[in-house]
């Protein structure tokens, strides 16, 4: 049977929640200024809510104040967290209550992306852009995965290489068909992926891309060191697994490892930078473990089988 392409979706959609209408109407004068992205607006935490059910297709990306009368930020977290669709919308909160506990709280109930009051335009642009690329990451991935979902429940095993963010991208689409949820799990691969080829194998590390994406260079500087004698032949082993107990996905890269321990959460201290939350999605949003060797060069992910799918899988 065909299976339907979707078209990816160009424009991007802000919905900025903020009770305070002066705040409101700067925060929306900043964001439109840039020409780049369609932005509506919310009062408080119940409206926001009801244009997000009226219009779901709408939201792309929330801006949400926390500190707000009847339904706070954390309170709409929480709603939007137990919605199996508007669960998916990248958040980023606008605050005053920066104290690291704060924040803690925040990525708690969801929220990776923080900007500190008061606004500042290329701080907000920054947190933006970096929310924009999670968007449309999935987008892409998403839209593979559309077209490749049947008869993957068949594959027991398999191992692939991959050298390049773009073979990271295709076989991350292509292995999230193998997992019980591919919607839940395909972003986590391709983070997994991509911290593989350029931390792993091609020695990026978090403050020179911390540097490369502030001055637009990250691409740049990835297709350069593929290039380089010193990392052309390195590669990112990837082997799949389903057993009776759980789904493993293993990776492998061939660099010098990482302190992984400092990444499986969002340390509050890099709440606002434009990177960096990738393995903390991975691990509180798309699988059940996520085991690092000690060196930091293999990491494996693991969601488990209930009983009920395991019963499934007997009787087929």
């Amino acid at each position: 049977m065909a299976v339907a392409s979707y078209p990816v979706k160009s424009s991007i959609g802000l919905l900025a929640v903020d009770d305070n209408p002066t705040s409101l109407r700067l925060l929306e004068s900043m964001l439109t200024r840039s020409g780049r992205y369609q932005v509506n607006t919310a009062v408080d935490g119940k409206s926001a809510l009801q244009f997000l059910y009226d219009n779901p297709e709408s939201v792309d990306i929330i801006l949400l104040d926390r500190m707000m009368p009847e339904m706070d930020g954390l309170e709409v977290c929480e709603v939007l967290k137990s919605d199996p669709e508007l669960r998916k919308i990248p958040v980023i909160m606008q605050t005053s209550a920066d104290k690291p506990e704060e924040i803690s709280e925040g990525i708690e109930a969801g929220v990776f992306y923080y900007l500190t009051k008061p606004l500042n335009a290329q701080t907000l642009l920054s947190v933006v852009e970096a929310a924009e690329q999670q968007v449309r990451q999935y987008r892409l991935l998403r839209d593979e995965l559309l077209q490749r979902r049947h008869g993957f429940g068949l594959v027991q095993i398999l191992k692939c290489n991959l050298q390049t963010l773009e073979e990271a991208e295709s076989l991350s689409s292509f292995l999230a068909n193998f997992f019980p949820d591919p919607d839940q799990v395909i972003t986590g691969i391709s983070e997994l992926m991509i911290n593989a080829v350029e931390h792993g194998n091609l020695a990026i590390s978090y403050e020179e891309k911390s540097k490369l994406v502030s001055a637009n260079k990250w691409q740049d500087e990835v297709k350069t060191r593929l290039a380089d004698p010193q990392f052309a032949n390195r590669v990112a082993s990837v082997v799949f697994e389903k057993r009776e107990d759980a789904y493993y996905l293993q990776i492998t890269d061939q660099g010098d490892g990482f302190d992984w321990k400092q990444f499986l959460e969002v340390d509050p201290s890099r709440a606002t930078h434009n990177h960096g939350r990738g393995i903390a999605m991975a691990n509180m949003l798309s699988f059940d473990k996520l085991l690092y060797n000690e060196k930091g060069n293999q990491v494996t992910a693991v969601v488990s089988i209930s009983s009920d799918e395991q019963k499934e899988d007997f009787w087929g």
